[in-house]
């Protein structure tokens, strides 16, 4: 079953460009100004974003100089991946037993 915090992770997931930032993050660690450069936005916009994906557990931050690096948290996209094909799972065992709720 998916929980509120599952609900909050997807829509802070459902955003287009938090999307981009945090399929960029699975293929390497990065700082504001190389996630500025590929995906285009502005440097203000994309701060917001990551403060937000940051609020919501999906990246954490590595100091470095006067650079701050963004790494992605696997594990939590694991968790609501796993809730998902818990909730597949369940559709499938009930379309296998034609489970139906009779009408009142």
């Amino acid at each position: 079953m998916l929980t509120s915090v599952d609900a909050d992770l997807i829509r802070v997931l459902a955003d287009p460009l938090r999307l981009q930032i945090v399929t960029l993050l699975a293929h390497e660690t990065l700082c504001t100004t190389h996630l500025v450069e590929e995906t285009g936005a502005k440097q203000t916009n994309l701060s917001n974003h990551l403060r937000v994906l940051r609020e919501a557990g999906v990246v954490e931050t590595e100091p470095c100089g006067r650079f701050t690096y963004y790494k992605l948290r696997p594990e939590v996209l694991q968790s609501l991946a796993g809730r998902f094909t818990g909730l597949a799972a369940t559709a499938r065992d009930t379309a296998e037993h034609q489970r139906k709720r009779a009408c009142p």
